[in-house]
């Protein structure tokens, strides 16, 4: 099995030369990839930097004359990424083991985020104990602390880094688990205003037989599932809990970005979807709310975070961007409507009960989508179990198409 090292192999070959030599003793394969621009590399790689810049779309002459070694970094990533990308494309890389500090962590995962789930991926920074996600995104990035800079071969760094060592070989040498492989992948989103819905659906597909993942709609949850859905590990959604197009629009901390919501139609998979706690949008402690925002409703849902109902303009706002995304799918799409609520919250005598604000997010919805959606409404709440089960059904008949 091949390991691929990604980095620069001028400020940190002599680190690289020692993670290869302890792997080549454990009996793998290294591919070393270089994008050092300050000296030349301590050893040769097996890819040089001219190939990572020609990757990129440069080349290294043009990054030297431009003498900004942030911009190398970031060009330098993106090649590394592509290189990545088509070694095991081709089959021959099965692992990734990078180290470095802000550079070193920059070039390492970006051709680590490259790759599918699965692959083993293990990053030593000097960053891991900090906030990594911009370097980790949605992957399965394993982030190790290299407790001092990686600058030089010491009992500290060669204990860490064997350490990693072990850790990859651990990992490419374990057995595979397959104990599902043969059910089909299901992608489920949820909320805690919206469990007994998807919980129940959850239920009804798997006792269908499918294996259903369930994500946490606080952002990094739906942008993970948009990255399955893109590798094609995921052959349905039940995209009940919608709510993180709430935070995109109105400024709440737990957005999935703009590309949420088109990941399933790109691919053309049958998916459900429905209106799941888009009446609220999320920020954390109370006194963390913008002071713009301070005279709208507001709900301590706990100490740490803060729930702030979305208007009638908001709703109409989502109802638009929902149907124009649902229109371009390539697939079975189905838009379920519950008319009695859209979240815990929202239902008579709750704190977010505003049927104004939910008339005007199902008018837009049926102004803007196209006949070839199935629109659904159903005079139940979302947590109704028979809302919960008629989205599962669909789901299962769309599957059975």
């Amino acid at each position: 099995m091949n390991v691929f090292l990604p980095g620069t192999f001028d400020t940190k070959g002599t680190e690289f030369a020692f993670l290869k030599s302890l792997l080549e003793k454990q009996g793998f394969h290294c591919i070393c990839a270089d994008a050092g621009v300050l000296n030349p590399p301590s050893f040769a790689p097996d890819i040089s930097r001219e190939d990572v810049f020609l990757a990129a779309g440069t080349t290294l002459n043009k990054v030297l004359l431009e003498k900004n070694r942030g911009k190398a970094v970031e060009v330098g990533a993106n090649g590394l990424a592509k290189i990545a990308i088509d070694l095991f494309n081709q089959g021959k890389i099965h692992g990734v083991l990078g180290m470095g500090g802000s550079a070193g962590t920059t070039l390492g995962t970006s051709a680590m985020r490259a790759l599918p789930f699965g692959i083993p991926k293990i990053m030593v920074s000097t960053l891991a104990s900090g906030q990594v996600r911009s370097f980790v995104g949605v992957k399965d990035i394993t982030m190790m602390h290299s407790v001092v800079d990686i600058c030089g071969l010491n009992r500290i760094s060669t204990k860490v880094l064997s350490n990693a060592v072990h850790a990859m070989a651990g990992m490419l040498n374990a057995p595979a688990i397959n104990s599902t492989s043969e059910k089909t992948l299901l992608a489920a989103t949820m909320f805690g205003v919206t469990t007994p819905c998807v919980e129940l659906g959850r239920n009804i597909l798997e006792q269908s037989g499918r294996e259903v993942l369930v994500f946490h709609a606080t952002g990094t949850g739906g942008l993970t599932m948009e990255s399955f859905i893109r590798d094609g590990l995921i052959k349905g959604v039940l995209d009940i809990t919608t709510t993180e197009l709430a935070d995109e629009l109105v400024g709440g901390i737990l957005s999935a970005g703009n590309e949420r919501l088109t990941a399933a139609g790109i691919m053309g998979i049958p998916q459900i979807i429905s209106v799941g706690a888009l009446d609220m949008v999320n920020f954390g402690p109370m006194d963390t709310v913008p002071e713009k925002f301070r005279s709208r409703m507001l709900y301590a849902h706990n100490s740490n975070v803060t729930l702030m109902r979305t208007t009638p303009e908001e709703n109409d706002l989502l109802g638009k961007e929902i149907a124009l995304k649902a229109n371009a799918a390539k697939g079975p799409t189905a838009i379920i409507f519950p008319l009695h609520g859209i979240s815990a919250l929202d239902a008579s005598g709750q704190p977010f009960w505003w049927p104004q604000a939910n008339q005007a997010l199902r008018e837009s919805l049926k102004l803007w989508l196209s006949p070839d959606v199935e629109y659904i409404e159903m005079d139940l709440h979302i947590n109704d179990p028979a809302f919960g089960k008629a989205c599962a059904q669909k789901l299962i008949n769309y599957l059975k198409d």
